[in-house]
C-alpha cells in the first residue's frame, strides 16, 4: 500500500475529528485557535457542536467539564503551552472527578519554534503526569494520531494527547503495519519497532523517527539497537520498558521536552525500582525555549540522529555525558 505523505500530526487530528464528527456526541472547543489546532475543520462541517470560548482557558476546561457531565464527549484543544493555563481546572474538575474530558493540544514541545519561549511547553508532561486518572498519549505520526483518536473515542476517561505543528515522516502505513510485522493499537503498550541487544533506545513523539535514522547509523557500525515507541506515557509500559533494560543493559531516553518530568524521567523511575541500569536522558536540560527555525532548535538541543548516534557510543563505553 502506498504510503500517505509526511504530515503534522495536528493536522491528523482535524481530519480524526470529522471522522468523529459521525457521533453526535462528540463536540468540539477552542480557544480562538481553530485554525492552528486544525479543529476549523470540524467546525465548518459540523457548526452546531463546535464552540470557540475565546481566549479563556481555564473557561475551555469547564466548558469541556459541563458536556462531559452531561453526557457528550467533549475534544477540547488549544496550544500545550497556553492550555498551562487552566491547569487548575484540569485537576480539581476533569482529574478529581475523573471527566470524558479529551485534551488535545497542539505545538508541543519546540514546535512552534518562530514564537519563542512564550508559546513552547516544554514541562507539560511532567504538570499533567502529576495529576491522577488522566491518560497522557504522544502519538508518533498522523496513522498514530488517528489510531489514539479513534481509541479515546471508545474509552471512558480523562486524556491529554500531545500534537505537534510541524510534519512528521511517517512510521506506520494505513494499515498500522511497520516493517518488522504488523499489529493493533493498544493502549498502555510500547512499540518495539527495532530488535537489538546492544543498548535500548526509549522515545516519543517528534523523536522516535529521529532515533529510527540513528538507529541505522549504528547497524553499518555493527551496534544493534532495540528501538521502543512510548505513545502511552500514562499508563506506561512498564514490562516492556523493563525487558528491554534486561535485554541490553544500558537505556538511552530521547524526547522533544524537558528532561525533568518527562519520559526520562518515568523509564529512571521504572527501572531503579525494578531494574536498575544506567539511563541517559536527551532532551531539553532544565531550559525555557527561544526563538528560531525548529531544525537549529533541535540541534541546540541534541535532538538529531548525529548527537544520538554519539551518545550510543558514550553510553556504550560508560562516559558520562550528562
Amino acid at each position: 500500500m502506498e504510503r500517505k505523505e509526511p504530515k503534522s500530526t495536528r493536522d491528523a487530528y482535524g481530519d480524526a475529528l470529522l471522522e468523529l464528527g459521525q457521533n453526535d456526541k462528540v463536540v468540539v472547543i477552542d480557544a480562538d485557535l481553530s485554525v492552528s489546532t486544525q479543529t476549523n475543520k470540524f467546525a465548518k462541517k459540523y457548526p452546531g457542536r463546535f464552540f470557540n470560548v475565546g481566549c479563556a482557558e481555564q473557561n475551555l476546561m469547564g466548558v469541556a467539564a459541563g458536556f462531559a457531565i452531561s453526557g457528550k464527549v467533549p475534544f477540547a484543544s488549544t496550544y500545550s503551552m497556553f492550555l498551562m493555563r487552566g491547569l487548575e481546572q484540569i485537576r480539581n474538575t476533569i482529574g478529581y472527578d475523573n471527566l470524558n474530558v479529551k485534551l488535545c493540544v497542539t505545538h508541543s514541545g519546540l514546535t512552534n519554534s518562530s514564537d519563542g519561549a512564550s508559546h513552547q511547553c516544554l514541562e507539560d508532561i511532567c504538570c499533567i503526569k502529576a495529576i491522577p486518572n488522566i491518560t497522557i498519549l504522544i502519538p508518533v505520526d498522523s496513522i498514530e494520531t488517528e489510531k489514539v483518536i479513534e481509541s479515546e473515542i471508545n474509552r471512558k476517561g480523562p486524556c491529554y494527547i500531545r500534537l505537534n505543528r510541524e510534519k512528521t515522516p511517517i512510521i506506520y502505513d494505513e494499515n498500522y503495519e511497520k516493517k518488522f510485522g504488523q499489529y493493533k493499537f493498544e493502549l498502555g503498550k510500547a512499540v518495539k519497532l527495532r530488535e537489538g541487544n546492544d543498548l535500548g533506545i526509549i522515545a516519543t513523539g517528534t523523536t522516535v523517527h529521529i532515533v529510527l535514522e540513528a538507529a541505522d547509523i549504528l547497524e553499518k557500525e555493527g551496534i544493534n539497537t532495540e528501538v521502543l515507541n512510548i505513545h502511552t506515557i500514562k499508563p506506561i509500559d512498564k514490562n516492556t520498558i523493563i525487558e528491554t533494560a534486561k535485554k541490553t543493559g544500558r537505556i538511552l531516553t530521547v524526547e522533544e521536552h524537558s528532561i525533568i518530568g518527562g519520559l526520562g524521567s518515568s523509564i529512571s523511575e521504572i527501572l531503579s525500582e525494578n531494574y536498575p541500569v544506567t539511563v541517559k536522558r536527551i532532551g531539553v536540560r532544565d531550559k525555557f525555549g527561544e526563538s528560531g527555525e525548529y531544525k537549529e532548535l533541535l540541534e541546540k538541543h541534541g535532538l538529531t540522529k548525529e548527537n544520538i548516534v554519539i551518545s550510543t557510543k558514550e553510553l556504550l563505553n560508560n562516559e558520562n555525558f550528562y
